[in-house]
C-alpha cells in the first residue's frame, strides 16, 4: 500500500530500490505475452485454416481485455466510493493482477491440447484483464519510487526490461511448437506445445503475485500533492490533451501491434519464409523498441556530457548485441540483419534531433515511422521485411511521448487521465483487426495493407504539432516524457 513518506532518506532509497527491482518483473511478463502473440497468430491460422483477420482476434481480444480491465477498475471504485488501488495499495493491487493472468494462462493447457481458438481467445482476455489492473498500479508506482524528477528515467529502464521479455518471447514459443529453432528438419506443428511456457508463465505469476502481496514501502503517490490540486469543475475527458491522447494511443499501440501481427503473414506470402523461420524477424522488431529506448535513456545517466554522447552510440549497440547473441544461440543465421546497423544509426541521428521534447520527438519519430512503412510498400522483399521492422524503432518511445502530453497540466487529475489512456491500448486490437481485413487478396493485400500504419502516425504527428500550439498558447512548459508501456 502507497503512504506518504515518513522514514528517513536513506532507509526509503533503499527500499525503493529493493521495491522497484521487484516491480520490473511485471514489465518483462507484459513483453514476453505480447510479443509472442506475434507467433501464436500464425500458427493457429494454418492449423485451424483461418483468415488472415480471424487470426488477429488473438490481438483483438488481448488488448481489448485491457478496456475491460479499465471499465472494470473504474466500476469497482464506484461502487466502493474510493479508488481501489488507494484502498488495497499499490502492491497488493499487483498481485490481484497477477492472480487474475495466471488463471488466463492455465486456461492454455486445455485450450493447446484440443486446438480451441474460442478456449485461446478466453485464455488471452483472462490475461490482458490482469495486466490491465497491473499497468494501472505499476506504471504510477514507478515514478513514485523516487523523485518525480527521475520517474520517466525509472520507466525507461522498466521499459527495456519489458522489450527483453518481447525479444525473447517469440523465441521461446517457437521452441516450444516447433522443437528446435531454426531447425530445417521439418517438424509437425504442435499446437499442444504451447501449453508449456504458459504454464511455467502461470506459475511465474502466482510465485510474483505472493512477493507483491507482501510487498511494503513507503512512497509518495505521483500528481495528488496539494499544490497540484485542480479544482475547476471541468471533466478530465474535457482537456484537449486528454481526448485527443487517448485517440494517440489507440493509434500508436495499433500501429506497433499490427505492424508486427501481419509481418508473419506478409514474410510467408511474399518471400515464402515459414512461420518458424518468422521468428527472428518478429524478434528484432521488438528488439527494436529496446534499441530505441536504450538510445534514448542515454541522456538520463548521471555522466559528464561527453560520456552522455558516447552512451548514445554505445547502447543501441548493446542493445542490438543482445538481440544478436539471443538468436544465435536459438540456432537462427543473424548475417543478414547485420545491414540493420545503419537503420540503428538513423534512429541515434533522429534520437539526437529530437534534444528531449517529447512533442518534438513524437513529430519526427511519426514522420521517420511514415517513412519506413512508405519504402516498404513500394519496395517489397527484404527491403520491406527491414522497413516493416524499423517500425519498431520509431514507435519505441512513443508511449512516454504521448503519456507525457496527455498528462500535461492535470495536477490531481493525472490518475484518471491515466487510467483513460491505459483503457485505448486496446486500438491494439482494433488496427491489426481492421489491417487483416485489408490484407486479403480480394481487398489491398498484405503489402498494400500497411497503408493503415501510415495513416496512424499521420494522426500522432498532427497530435504533436498540435499539442505544441496548444501549450505555448497556454504558457504551459512541457517536461520530459515521463511514461512507460
Amino acid at each position: 500500500m502507497l503512504f506518504f513518506a515518513s522514514h528517513p532518506k536513506t532507509m526509503n532509497q533503499h527500499n525503493h530500490t529493493r521495491a522497484f527491482a521487484t516491480l520490473v518483473s511485471v514489465f518483462f511478463f507484459w513483453g514476453f505475452v505480447a510479443a509472442s502473440n506475434d507467433i501464436l497468430i500464425p500458427v493457429f491460422k494454418d492449423k485451424l485454416h483461418l483468415e488472415q483477420w480471424q487470426s488477429q482476434m488473438i490481438s483483438f481480444v488481448f488488448y481489448v481485455a485491457y478496456t475491460l480491465g479499465s471499465l472494470g477498475y473504474m466500476l469497482i471504485s464506484y461502487l466502493m466510493k474510493k479508488d481501489l488501488l488507494g484502498s488495497i495499495g499499490y502492491g497488493k493491487g499487483i498481485a490481484l493482477g497477477l492472480v487474475i493472468s495466471a488463471i488466463g494462462s492455465l486456461m492454455f493447457i486445455p485450450a493447446a491440447d484440443t486446438a480451441s481458438f474460442p478456449m485461446l481467445l478466453s485464455g488471452l482476455i483472462v490475461v490482458g484483464l490482469g495486466f490491465s489492473l497491473q499497468q494501472t498500479a505499476a506504471n504510477p508506482l514507478a515514478i513514485a519510487l523516487g523523485s518525480r524528477d527521475t520517474g520517466s528515467q525509472r520507466l525507461s529502464m522498466a521499459g527495456g526490461v519489458n522489450n527483453f521479455g518481447t525479444t525473447i518471447g517469440p523465441l521461446l514459443v517457437t521452441f516450444a511448437i516447433f522443437g528446435a529453432m531454426g531447425s530445417e528438419s521439418g517438424a509437425e506443428l504442435d499446437v499442444s506445445a504451447v501449453k508449456i511456457p504458459y504454464l511455467v508463465l502461470g506459475a511465474l505469476f502466482l510465485t510474483f503475485a505472493i512477493v507483491f502481496y507482501r510487498l511494503k514501502v513507503d512512497v509518495e503517490a505521483p500528481g495528488e500533492s496539494a499544490a497540484d490540486e485542480i479544482n475547476d469543475g471541468k471533466s478530465v475527458l474535457s482537456y484537449k490533451q486528454v481526448w485527443m491522447g487517448m485517440i494517440a494511443i489507440f493509434l500508436y499501440v495499433g500501429v506497433e501491434v499490427s505492424t508486427a501481427g501481419n509481418l508473419s503473414e506478409y514474410l510467408k506470402t511474399n518471400l515464402n519464409i515459414a512461420t518458424r523461420d518468422a521468428a527472428p524477424f518478429i524478434s528484432l522488431f521488438w528488439a527494436s523498441l529496446m534499441i530505441g529506448r536504450w538510445t534514448s535513456s542515454a541522456g538520463s545517466f548521471n555522466v559528464s556530457d561527453t560520456m552522455k554522447k558516447v552512451l548514445r552510440f554505445l547502447l543501441p549497440l548493446a542493445a542490438f548485441g543482445v538481440y544478436l547473441a539471443v538468436n544465435t544461440k536459438a540456432g537462427y543465421d543473424v548475417s543478414k540483419f547485420y545491414p540493420y546497423i545503419g537503420m540503428i544509426a538513423i534512429l541515434v541521428i533522429v534520437d539526437y534531433l529530437s534534444k528531449g521534447n517529447p512533442a518534438r520527438q513524437l513529430l519526427i519519430y511519426s514522420l521517420c515511422g511514415i517513412t519506413a512503412l512508405v519504402i516498404g510498400i513500394f519496395s517489397g522483399g527484404m527491403t520491406a521485411a527491414m522497413a516493416f521492422v524499423s517500425v519498431g524503432l520509431f514507435c519505441s518511445t512513443l508511449w512516454p511521448c504521448i503519456f507525457t502530453l496527455a498528462i500535461t497540466g492535470l495536477g490531481s487529475k493525472m490518475s484518471k487521465g491515466s487510467n483513460f489512456l491505459i483503457m485505448m491500448i486496446m486500438g491494439g486490437g482494433f488496427v491489426s483487426v481492421l489491417q487483416g481485413k485489408l490484407s486479403s487478396p480480394e481487398l489491398l493485400g498484405i503489402l498494400n495493407s500497411y497503408w493503415v500504419g501510415v495513416v496512424c502516425f499521420a494522426y500522432l504527428a498532427f497530435y504533436a504539432i498540435t499539442m505544441t500550439n496548444h501549450f505555448k498558447k497556454q504558457g504551459i512548459e512541457i517536461g520530459p516524457a515521463a511514461g512507460g508501456h
